[in-house]
């Protein structure tokens, strides 16, 4: 199974995922996609990437990034990659040769543990919570209808602060929240798999000791140019 995020993906970018798509259909069975898919979220951006994807091999689950969202195109984008068979999650799940189940949201932020942001005070404060809070129970509902030998969970913002370090101490809280931890230690899983965080660790534990991957490309791209994803035997 590979695991990659983050491609921010251009107009300008074609044949740029050649050489990625070449070395997934060598090395794995799936591949999923951690967010952030286009760079300004718009529909030509979209086009593109599905062109360099539609070279794939093996079966492809993806979840969506905050960059997808930029040009309220999300529909548009989730079409051109559902025409080569990429798999868009958003609280549901995709399983494959039906003994591994994915499990895919896009997760907000909001922070970790005791300093976790609570609903309390304005109005945009309580809505920014209770999108996290939204995003953690749209996860629930994707873990909970899965039953299968084994789950996996993709997402684009951060499920623990390991995976953070790194990253300016100021804009953590911004990057994940723990919410996001909690149905995934509740039903359990594998591994998770995150993006988002470009200048954060590679790897971190949730509470119950899931392993938990930073899969952003411009991440692993300063660890493993040569192979821009991670490569995990499930």
């Amino acid at each position: 199974m590979a695991a990659v995020g983050d491609l921010h993906c251009r107009e300008d970018h074609h044949g740029r995922f050649r050489q990625l798509v070449k070395q997934v259909n060598a090395t794995a069975d799936l591949l999923v996609l951690c967010g952030d898919l286009t760079d300004r979220g718009m529909i030509e951006e979209g086009k593109v990437l599905a062109e360099e994807l539609s070279a794939l091999r093996v079966p492809c689950a993806a979840v969506l990034g905050n960059h997808d969202y930029e040009h309220n195109q999300v529909k548009e984008i989730c079409g051109e990659l559902a025409k080569v068979g990429v798999h868009v999650l958003d609280g549901d799940h995709f399983i494959f040769e039906k003994v591994l189940g994915v499990a895919g949201v896009k997760g907000f932020g909001g922070g970790f543990g005791n300093a976790t942001l609570q609903a309390f005070g304005e109005g945009q404060t309580k809505a920014f919570v209770q999108e996290a809070v939204t995003e953690s129970l749209k996860l629930e509902a994707a873990l909970s209808h899965l039953d299968v030998e084994k789950k996996v969970v993709i997402m684009h913002y951060a499920p623990v602060p390991d995976t953070l370090e790194g990253e300016n101490i100021e804009i953590r809280p911004f990057l994940g929240t723990s919410r996001l931890s909690m149905p995934i230690d509740h039903y359990g899983a594998e591994a998770v798999f995150h993006g988002h965080a470009h200048h954060g660790a590679r790897n971190g534990t949730t509470k119950s000791g899931i392993p938990v991957y930073n899969v952003a490309m411009p991440l692993l791209a300063k660890h493993t140019p040569d192979q821009r994803y991670v490569l995990l035997e499930m």
